[in-house]
């Protein structure tokens, strides 16, 4: 499929602009609101999910677009410590454990990424 074929498709960034095992912030439509949402690459995937921490609503990053990842690979909220996995979303540890980041859906098409569609913000990821 290409990205004309995609409805909604807009392009959010190239995917060099993600490093290999890190995070990076975008504005991107979602439900025909911009939001701000954090792009997560390992290798050739790239997912993405809303920047809110499921605990209390605050964002993820600890400075616009600067987020944490644990030594281990894990996405963590600067606000309360809530860590991620990647690339599930699922919050394994923290306030939160148990629940999950909000994914919004992307494709990845001659090196740049594209968010796609009706976001799934509505549901938990995974």
């Amino acid at each position: 499929m290409t990205v004309e074929a995609v409805p909604q498709a807009e392009r959010l960034c190239p995917v060099s602009n993600i490093a290999d095992g890190g995070a990076f912030g975008v504005e991107a439509p979602v439900h025909g609101v911009v939001e701000s949402v954090v792009l997560l690459r390992r290798g050739d995937e790239v997912r993405a999910f809303l920047n809110v921490c499921p605990h209390a609503g605050r964002r993820l990053d600890w400075a616009p677009d600067q987020f944490l990842i644990s030594g281990d690979g894990k996405l963590v909220c600067a606000a309360h410590g809530a860590t991620f996995l990647i690339p599930s979303g699922e919050c394994v540890g923290g306030p939160c454990r148990g629940q999950a980041l909000r994914e919004v859906p992307v494709m990845v098409r001659d090196g740049m990424v594209y968010v796609a569609g009706p976001a799934s913000a509505d549901a938990p990821a995974g």
